[in-house]
């Protein structure tokens, strides 16, 4: 070693602050710097500058929690410099600080600008900090944050701040877990749990990415387990994955503690097929050397000729203490806020803050050289860290190939195998988008045969006369959660969820994850470009009539309509065309999420190609009838409906009344808007009027339940003397597809006693006294005729 890298290890190995080094992570990093990978005196220097901007971090972070500004001359604060309510989960975040620092490390060292994903997305104190004094910030961040100490001030000050503006919006672009205005950010992490089964499907090859990861998310997600099952070399990149192991989480130690610790889960990963190893996770340098030495175990998988998989995914443990560096570390209350009191009124608080803060304080003259250490983007050529490959997907429009359309005198068609079909052809025209489908079982019941034999459950070990392969693209498992997650994490390719409709719900927490993040985004300019992910939700409500009430259940599309518009799209197509043009639709967009809610039974054709494609893009067509001379208007949301509607109206019609039947694609569209980018989206009122005008009476049948449709739909509503709703009512169990609309009063009879009561028709007219006693309660339901169309 030369005088000169033994002077730069000397400095770094004298650690600074609270920042020390272990003897294993000396001798490991000594160990890099003799393999001739990394030059050892800019090894040593750059690890230097990390010690230093790792303590002038957590300073910035236990400021945010409790400061309303800095110092940075290093005096202690006086009392009105404190936060009169102080917020923040600083213990996290604490543990966050180093962590980061050592992924920026290990870019420098390698001049690599690898991707990063953090599950705990309620630390990003750490995040923002760290970007604040790197100066890698967000554009709504720019020139307000920085490492000068009115930058830094306002960083402090605008945490936890709950400012507003007039339109209702966060005033400031900082906020209490990851968001788009967090440099770098590409998850909210609020969802605990989220990350852990998404983070292996998302690195391309030729890219990396370093998933942080909590102790406390190990318990929500056993997904999380299986990571070693899906990874394959040939089409991912190098995912790493990093947990905190702290030890706690909010009011009592993690489960992997109480279960044995860090031994524990190591066992418990090397069960599951995982490489595991520990670090000192209160070192940025152990981070650092972890990162390089997990890809270089993937690498050298990867380049073995003869291997096999599961893959041994090197899994990084990094043992610390919650909240190392400051008062209450390793208590319940580091979650938090750690010192016992407020430092705004309390002088014990206030000195204890002052103190633990006095350790942790870096000179500015110190952090300029720290920064300026791993500030090497422009000499390695390379982007900063808030521009990593998975911030800035955007990959190519798809292919999309004209569908082969059904047409009038065809036979009744299925539309999951209208869909399937279309979607292998989809595949095959984009082979450099990776595809991904997401799915519990039963695949092929749900009638997507041609996809799974194209694409194939991906297995470690093959079945014969199974469609599987090792290679294979359908990741299914009986956890919705974790193969939602696949296709949600894939957003450099094309990607399909299939499911049940009942089941689809145990998804819903990951999906408003990906729809709150992607529509803040849109809020804020930023717009996505990942190729939206449709879930398609069959074995429906209406037609798993045979199976009991549990399979029974529309919450998913209620719960999805919930949420902004324009960014969480709910379609019913009604047949197969409408299936395929839905399915289209979604994949011509960008950054959306969309439930298409599709029988897979096969249902009438009734609409043309180009009709269907209408009926998608307005979001909704009238199927018979003209409503320029109607006396009522039959409204049916989904497939079922749209056929009971149908037999109504033929009833109807029967006896001289004039009836439009109109079909609802996507109820979204006509809505109230909520603000201009749903507004954009939605229907105006002109296109409104033309389809349902506000003259006519109306009976909506839905898919859903009655109430939150006729919400949604308040545009279309007269009141209760001129509208009124059927739909789901919670009633099932195990019926046939009549026996449900029956039970649930959506039969075409139901309908037509709907109208009769709206427009003051005869009843004795419209329907015999079988049909009355039947729907009143008194017959036999199966006194009801199925009407002729």
């Amino acid at each position: 070693m030369s005088e000169t890298t033994t002077g730069s290890f000397e400095t770094w190995r004298k650690g600074y602050g609270l920042i020390a080094h272990n003897n294993e992570t000396v001798e490991r990093v000594n160990a890099l710097a003799a393999s001739g990978r990394i030059d050892p005196q800019a090894l040593y220097r750059i690890l230097a500058a990390a010690d230093r901007l790792t303590s002038a971090a957590m300073w910035t972070v236990v400021h945010m929690s409790y400061a309303r500004r800095v110092d940075l001359s290093g005096a202690p604060l006086p009392a009105d410099a404190f936060k009169p309510t102080p917020e923040g989960h600083t213990g996290g975040s604490l543990n966050m600080v180093p962590a980061f620092v050592g992924y920026l490390v290990a870019n420098a060292l390698t001049g690599t600008t690898r991707s990063w994903l953090m599950g705990q997305g309620h630390c990003v104190a750490a995040i923002e900090a760290i970007n604040a004094l790197t100066g890698d910030v967000s554009p709504r961040q720019k020139g307000r944050y920085d490492r000068t100490e009115k930058g830094l001030s306002q960083l402090a000050a605008d945490f936890y701040s709950y400012a507003i503006d007039a339109e209702g919006r966060a005033a400031v672009p900082l906020g209490s877990h990851a968001g788009p205005n967090t440099a770098g950010a590409i998850s909210e992490g609020g969802y605990l749990g989220f990350a852990e089964v998404q983070y292996i499907h998302m690195p391309l090859p030729g890219e990396s990415l370093v998933a942080f990861l909590s102790d406390g998310a190990f318990e929500e997600q056993r997904g999380s387990d299986w990571t070693p099952r899906w990874w394959r070399a040939e089409d991912s990149g190098h995912a790493i994955p990093v947990m905190i192991l702290n030890g706690r989480r909010i009011e009592e130690r993690a489960q992997i503690a109480q279960q044995g610790g860090s031994d524990w889960l190591a066992a418990h990963l090397r069960h599951n097929g995982f490489d595991p190893f520990a670090i000192d996770g209160r070192d940025p340098a152990a981070f650092a050397w972890a990162i390089l030495v997990a890809e270089e175990r993937l690498e050298r998988f990867a380049a073995d000729p003869g291997h096999r998989y599961p893959a041994p995914i090197p899994y990084v443990i990094a043992e610390t203490v919650k909240g190392f560096g400051f008062p209450g570390a390793g208590t319940n209350a580091a979650h938090n806020l750690p010192i016992d009191g407020n430092p705004s009124r309390d002088d014990a608080a206030q000195n204890a803050f002052n103190e633990a803060a006095a350790a942790l304080f870096v000179p500015p003259r110190e952090i300029e050289r720290a920064v300026g250490a791993l500030a090497v983007h422009d000499g390695q050529n390379r982007p900063l860290e808030s521009r990593h490959p998975l911030a800035l997907r955007r990959p190519q429009t798809p292919q999309l190939p004209e569908p082969e359309w059904t047409c009038a005198g065809d036979p009744p068609d299925c539309a999951m195998h209208a869909l399937d079909r279309w979607f292998v052809r989809v595949v095959d025209a984009n082979p450099d988008l990776r595809p991904r489908v997401g799915n519990p079982d039963e695949m092929r019941s749900n009638h997507m045969g041609a996809a799974l034999d194209r694409l194939r459950h991906r297995v470690n070990t093959s079945e014969t006369g199974i469609a599987d392969a090792v290679d294979g693209a359908v990741i299914t498992a009986l956890n919705e959660e974790a193969v939602a997650g696949a296709a949600l994490a894939n957003k450099g390719g094309l990607n399909l969820i299939v499911s049940y409709e009942a089941f689809a719900m145990k998804m819903l927490g990951g999906l408003r994850q990906e729809i709150v993040f992607a529509r803040r985004q849109r809020e804020i300019g930023l717009e996505p470009g990942w190729i939206s992910v449709p879930l398609v939700v069959t074995s429906h409500t209406w037609e798993n009539s045979k199976n009991e009430q549990s399979h029974q259940d529309p919450t998913i599309g209620e719960a999805l309509l919930g949420e902004m518009s324009d960014t969480a799209r709910v379609l019913f197509p009604v047949n197969a065309n409408s299936a395929m043009a839905a399915l289209r639709s979604v994949y011509d967009g960008s950054g959306q999420v969309a439930c298409l809610i599709v029988s897979k039974r096969d249902m009438p054709h009734r609409l043309d190609g180009a009709a269907a494609g209408r009926f998608v893009t307005k979001g909704a067509a009238h199927i018979d009838g003209d409503p320029g001379e109607a006396d009522l208007q039959l409204v049916a949301v989904g497939a079922y409906q749209l056929e009971e509607a149908l037999k109504a109206a033929h009833r109807l019609k029967g006896h001289g009344h004039r009836i439009v039947v109109t079909a609802v694609c996507e109820p979204g569209r006509f809505r109230a808007p909520r603000d201009p980018l749903e507004a954009a989206f939605a229907a105006n009122d002109e296109e409104v009027a033309a389809l349902f005008p506000t003259e006519l009476p109306r009976v909506v049948v839905t898919h859903t339940r009655p109430e939150p449709m006729l919400g949604l739909l308040r545009r279309l509503d007269g009141g209760p003397t001129r509208t009124v709703a059927r739909g789901y009512i919670s009633r099932g169990g195990t019926l046939d597809v009549a026996g449900m609309l029956f039970a649930n009063r959506c039969s075409w009879a139901h309908l037509t006693d709907a109208a009769v009561q709206l427009a003051g028709w005869s009843r004795d007219e419209l329907l015999t006294q079988a049909e009355r006693a039947a729907i009143d309660g008194r017959g036999n339901p199966a006194d009801l005729s199925q009407p002729a169309i």
